[in-house]
Formats: structure tokens, sequence, C-alpha cells
């Protein structure tokens, strides 16, 4: 029987307020358990949650770049159930009245198409704390400093039928949160993780299968491992002739495999009702155009301008438009250097090898845009060749000074004197006879090893098109 995968994604990402969601207590990341959580935090008898405005306008903000309708009224709503890091009892969440409603984003999928992934909603709710199972021998450790920041829980519908469908999808949820400022997509901190709903159908079978939830995955890579693995398992329980059970699971990357946590509970079972202590949220229509007026380029547009403006290939586009970091770097070095090809090459070339060898940010770059662009001049000047410009881009990225000190101290100049690169040719050719009869019989190939010839004599440093057209005269002479 042939199997297809239904995919939905719920994605928390916390919101990049300074104080939680319903308190004033700091959202900081880092610090000693259990120090920055207040009373109401912890939900101690008489005290009231209060909605922070900065956590509903981020909430706006993310509503508005999917194209979704941002509700004048949402409520807010108790989801009740009892786990030992959240010590009110119940969490506030929003059920059936969310502040975003149905929007959308487009994907780009691995043979060149696009694909369009529907949000359900986008909801307001607050973070539970967290469980510490190491160095308690046989304990659990509770850190409440996580429980009330504010985390916008973004629901997808089940439109994606494979892994890497779901990993463009994040990828591109992750994306959108870190152009509009809203939150840092630290996974490793665990301010961008997902839930995964995974079931499978025979293909042409229009009702769904029974799904099973994969728990806060925090990487794109375990999300697509974890979805592969739980596929499998349930396609291998239904042609076992079993039956898949809905469930929570938990996917351990050191086994590649997903287990088996608990039940999982349908909407009904978390009894939800509106929070008594919280009024309605009521938003203005000139608030939501007050938010609009702050929106950033988007990613989409972004990389349509960088192909129109800039004549980039759609490939190039993409990836330099994956963050917003990426693409402002990108712009300022081909504002600079005014070849905006040439500046794509080396930020997604060069500049992109050493940042992932070293593990850094394209903010914690040695080499500024305008160093860089400082290094594309000497080329499109013919100053220095394209491949002298990788060793001064080594020295650059060494902390050895910008480029024209680097090209001075090193004596780099690239050789354009043509009497120069003649006599240096003519020596080329006087000690190397049999290869210049062999060329001269129709070894063509053979041109490429008096191209290297020169450039050894030189140094590398003749310039590559006026040896060219040298050489070829005094070959073919």
């Amino acid at each position: 029987m042939e199997w297809e995968t239904v995919i939905g994604l719920e994605i928390h990402a916390q919101l990049a307020t300074r104080s939680k969601i319903f308190s004033g207590a700091s959202t900081a990341y880092g610090a000693e358990p259990n120090t920055q959580a207040c009373l109401v935090d912890l939900g101690m008898p008489g005290v009231l949650p209060v909605l922070n405005e900065g956590a509903v306008r981020m909430a706006i903000k993310f509503g508005l770049a999917i194209n979704a309708q941002i509700a004048p009224r949402s409520v807010f709503a108790r989801k009740n159930y009892f786990y030992p890091d959240l010590p009110k009892g119940y969490q506030i969440s929003q059920f059936e009245l969310p502040v975003v409603g149905h929007g959308q984003v487009t994907i780009d999928l691995e043979d060149g198409q696009r694909k369009v992934i529907g949000v359900t909603r986008a909801h307001l709710e607050e973070d539970a704390g967290k469980s510490l199972h190491e160095d308690f021998h046989g304990m659990t450790g509770i850190d409440l400093n996580r429980a009330g920041t504010p985390l916008l829980e973004i629901v997808s519908e089940p439109d994606m039928r494979s892994a890497k469908e779901a990993v463009a999808y994040m990828k591109k949820i992750h994306a959108l949160v870190r152009y509009l400022e809203i939150c840092d997509g630290n996974m490793q901190e665990g301010s961008f993780r997902c839930d995964a709903n995974v079931s499978v159908r025979p293909k042409g079978q229009h009702a769904f299968g029974t799904r099973a939830e994969i728990k806060n995955i925090n990487s794109f890579r375990f999300v697509e491992r974890a979805i592969n693995y739980e596929v499998e398992r349930q396609i291998d329980v239904l042609e076992g002739g079993g039956k898949v059970v809905q469930e929570t699971r938990l996917y351990d990357p050191d086994k590649g495999e997903t287990r088996s946590m608990r039940g999982k509970e349908d909407s009904h079972d978390y009894r939800y009702f509106p929070d008594p202590d919280l009024l309605p949220l009521e938003i203005a229509a000139d608030t939501i155009e007050a938010v609009r007026a702050t929106l950033p380029e988007l990613p989409d547009a972004k990389r349509s301008r960088f192909v129109d403006h800039y004549g980039l290939p759609e490939y190039d586009a993409t990836v330099l438009t994956a963050s917003r970091e990426l693409a402002d770097y990108f712009e300022a070095v081909a504002k600079a250097c005014g070849e905006a090809k040439l500046a794509a090459n080396w930020v997604m070339g060069e500049l992109s090898g050493a940042l992932n060898k070293a593990g850094l940010e394209i903010t914690e770059s040695p080499v500024s845009s305008d160093a860089l662009s400082g290094l594309l001049a000497r080329i499109i000047d013919k100053t220095i060749s394209g491949k002298i410009a990788k060793e001064v881009f080594e020295a650059m990225w060494n902390g050895e000074g910008d480029a024209d000190r680097v090209i001075e101290q090193k004596g780099l100049r690239q050789i354009t004197d043509s009497s120069a690169i003649e006599a240096a040719i003519d020596a080329v050719i006087a000690a190397n006879p049999t290869q210049l009869e062999q060329y001269r019989g129709g070894k063509d190939k053979l041109f490429g090893f008096f191209v290297g010839q020169v450039m050894k004599a030189t140094q590398g440093k003749a310039n590559p098109a006026q040896l060219n057209e040298l050489l070829k005269q005094k070959l073919d002479g």
C-alpha cells in the first residue's frame, strides 16, 4: 500500500519582551534558577495578572506579516492541567478567540517549486517553568524562571506532506520572526521550538489518520529526523495489523527515535474557560495601523527586490535573504563596491565558509561589510586578482588589517605591466621547448600548463586576462 504523510506544526516563539507576559519579572536568559519568578508567576493567592502591551504588539506584527486577520476582540483562557513546573495548576493561553486568525506563508521546495502553507492561528500564552532531571540523584529539580515568559504559538494547517516540507516551513517562520525582531530565534536556549503532529493515511484517502504529537523539538535537523522516524513507525504499525494510538511522544536524538510520553489529551480535557482575572483583549483599528507602519521589508519582498534591482539569480537572492542580518550585510557590500554579483559570490562563498568553519553568525564576522567592499574594490580595479584576493581575505579575517594594508605589506599587488608579463612568458616558453612543439602540434590543453608556469614565475601576480591574451599571441606566433 502507498502511504501519504500529513504534518502540522505548532511553533512556539518566545517573544522578545524584557518582562513577562503577565508580570514585571525579567525574561533575561541565564539567571540563577528561581531568581526571576515573582509572586504572579508562582500563582500565589491574591495576585493578579496584567497583560504586557509589548507582547500584544508583537503578535499583531506577526499576524500582519502573514496577511492574517487580527481579531478586534480576543479572550484569554485557563488551560487546566497539573505539572510540577506549572505552579498555578493552569496555563493562561487563548482558545476559541485567538489574537491572530487564519494566514499563510509560502515555502520553497527543493525542486524549485513553491507551496502555500496555511496558518490556522497564532495565539498568546505564557510559558511554563522547566523540569531538570540531571544532577539530582533520582529526583527532579524545578526552575521557574521561564514561567510566565510570553510565547506566540503559531499553529499550521496540516498542509505538509514530507519532513523536508516541514523543515522548510519551520525555517520560513524562523526567518520571519527574526526579520520582525519579535523573537531572537535561539533554538539552543529554547526561544524557538516546535511540536510536530504526524499521521499517515492510504494515498487517495480524504480522512486523516490518527496523529501522534512529537513534543519540544529544538533544531531543524531533529525535526526532519523525528518526523521521518515517526512516519516509518506508524506505517510499520499499520502494515502489521495494529492501530496508531493518539499520544504525545518525545524525540531522543541520541537514539534517533521517538518514544511514548503520555496519552494525548483533546482540548476538552484541559477544561478551557475564560480567565476571570483578565478582561477581553480589544485591539483598535488605529493600533493595528500603527503596528503596520513598523513592519520591515519582509523576506519574500526583499528577495524579489534583490532579483529585480541587483539582477541576482533567484537562488542567490533566496540564500542572501535567509536572515535580515545577512541581507543587510550583502546590500551594504553591493552598494559600496557597485558590483552586486561579485558581492553575492563573496558573501555566499568565502565569507559564509569562514563563518561556518568558525561557528560564527554574520553579526560576529571579523571582516565588516566595509572591509569586504574594500577588498572587492581592489579586484574591480585590477590591483589584485580573484585568486590573490582569497589570500588577502584570510589575512583580513586573522586581523592583519584592511585590504590595502595587507596588499602592501605582503607585496601582493597584481602585475599589469605588459612588458613584465611578456618577459615572464618568453622565459617560460624558452624553458619548455618540448611542450611548445606539442602545443603547436595540436595539444591545446597544454595552454593551461603554460598559464600555470607563468603564474608560478610571477608568484601568482600576473593579471590573468592580460596573461591569457599575451600568452595566446606568443604561442600561436
